[in-house]
């Protein structure tokens, strides 16, 4: 097996905490990479002997970004209603019914090829572990056809049947219920490894929550939750109830749901860049955090409440607008993504762990925030290959 030494690092980020503090940060430091696991860290001077050797000169590495939250299987953009958002109208769940209509009328090949694009995008600004949900299709065909396109670019995927009600159900939506507990389910079960729903007034309610959750754990699937995006309601603490990985957006939070989230340790996925681009309120990281629940940062790119692709851009926004420390939003953007995602694998850089991990052009992690908007990621490696 060939090994390689990356060496010159001005700044390793671990985030294992033996070599201090949470991101267990080594100055003037090398890594040993050995097939497509990390097989060492330390000091440069303590550097073992391998078969082949880079010097980065001084720049930053980091683990790759584990983006634990998004929506890349659609077709057609919503500019338009951006545009509008933009001169006072406030979002709501019904756009979503418009990227469903363009999805079904897509062709499998423009579908890939728009995944494919944006993990692209992904991998640029240093993502080496993305989730991908479907809930853009609706139907039996298009729901199963989305999770097989997902599962083409990563293992994290989420059945996502649970989006909005669709408009050929607007009149039935306890029949469109049965649907994504009954036929649907049983088309994407084996293509899926999380279940999600979406808690909100315009989706679904706590008991269709309830329903289509237990549903699919009973498959087999793992729960996580849309929850508390657009108004306090009953998703934190259902997740919290079922045992979910993650409760992502928690905009508006209720000191009970705080306290739930702390007891369970469902991990709060929040999601900067949705808060960017419908103008809503932010959530406070800080709030969260003192109360010792685990926060993860992630994108949620999708084509109506927030199309970035950059986990750069919202630990920028996480620092400047909830709160964070420069030190907490990388780490919730990497070790607290892999926790949200329930792997240990990835988000840390230590011996066994898969060799994911950003080249900074820039001497500290610090610059991520420091530089909010300068493309910084020089080099993305994925399993120990430069991508």
């Amino acid at each position: 097996m060939t090994s390689l030494l990356v060496t010159g690092i001005g700044s390793l980020v671990t985030n294992d905490p033996s070599h201090g503090g949470p991101l267990g940060e080594i100055l003037d430091a090398a890594l040993v990479i050995e097939g497509s696991k990390v097989a060492w860290t330390g000091r440069r001077a303590d550097a073992p002997v391998a078969d082949n050797a880079i010097d980065v000169a001084g720049r930053a590495v980091i683990p790759g970004f584990v983006d634990s939250h998004s929506h890349l299987v659609f077709a057609g953009d919503r500019a338009e209603e951006f545009a509008a958002r933009m001169t006072g109208t406030p979002y709501s769940a019904g756009g979503i019914r418009t990227t469903v209509a363009a999805t079904r009328q897509a062709t499998d090949e423009q579908l890939t090829a728009n995944v494919a694009r944006l993990v692209t995008e992904m991998r640029r600004q240093g993502t080496t572990t993305v989730e991908i949900k479907s809930g853009y299709g609706l139907t039996v065909a298009d729901e199963a056809r989305a999770l097989q396109i997902a599962r083409q670019f990563t293992d994290e995927t989420t059945y996502l049947g649970a989006h909005v009600v669709p408009a050929d159900y607007a009149d039935d939506p306890a029949g469109y219920v049965d649907l994504v507990t009954g036929p649907m389910l049983d088309a994407v079960a084996g293509h899926a490894k999380w279940i999600d729903v979406f808690v909100e007034r315009g989706a679904f309610d706590e008991d269709q929550a309830r329903a289509i959750l237990t549903a699919g754990i009973a498959r087999g699937l793992q729960p996580r939750v849309h929850a508390n995006q657009l108004g306090e309601g009953p998703g934190v603490q259902l997740a919290c109830e079922l045992g979910a990985a993650a409760a992502d957006h928690c905009t508006y939070l209720t000191d009970a749901d705080i306290d739930a989230l702390a007891q369970t340790g469902v991990v709060a996925g929040l999601l900067p860049a949705i808060e960017f681009s419908t103008r809503s309120p932010y959530p406070n990281a800080r709030r969260l955090i003192d109360a010792g629940v685990t926060v993860a940062l992630a994108t949620d790119c999708n084509p109506g409440s927030g199309y970035s692709s950059s986990v750069p851009f919202c630990i920028a926004l996480a620092v400047r607008e909830m709160h964070m420390t420069p030190a907490e939003a990388l780490w919730s953007a990497t070790a607290a993504g892999a926790k949200s995602l329930r792997r240990t694998d990835v988000g840390h850089l230590t011996p066994g762990a898969q060799a994911n991990l950003a080249i900074l052009d820039a001497p500290s992690y610090l610059h991520l925030a420091y530089r909010p908007g300068v493309p910084l990621v020089a080099q993305t490696y994925v399993a120990g290959r430069p991508v």
